[in-house]
């Protein structure tokens, strides 16, 4: 993967994580503009997604990007915000990651 395309992934990843934080914001304590910022965020990760998927194919581009968030958001909901994952959760997170490095790594292995 070209330099400039993981710093676009990575770009996307945070994007999508403040938003997912703007959602929490919202559940918490709702109001119009929190919705605003929240679709504003997503919808500006979603954009960087579109060149991604051009860069790198739709697997590729949106696997790296469901594996990053997934495990980034988990962190965000444990560490700030003192949610709990469970066993099987913890265990779902592990495989998803091993699924995405399987999806990533395969061609290269062929």
């Amino acid at each position: 993967m070209k330099p400039i395309a993981m710093l676009q992934l990575c770009l996307a990843c945070a994007i999508f994580i403040v938003a997912a934080g703007s959602a929490k914001a919202w559940a918490l304590s709702p109001s119009a503009w929190k919705v605003v910022q929240t679709l504003a965020l997503y919808s500006a990760g979603n954009l960087l997604m579109l060149r991604l998927v051009r860069q790198l194919g739709m697997a590729t581009a949106f696997s790296l990007s469901a594996v990053l968030q997934l495990v980034a958001v988990n962190a965000l909901a444990i560490l700030v915000y003192g949610e709990r994952v469970g066993t099987v959760e913890g265990f779902g997170l592990v495989l998803a990651v091993v699924a995405v490095a399987l999806i990533t790594l395969a061609p290269r292995l062929s």
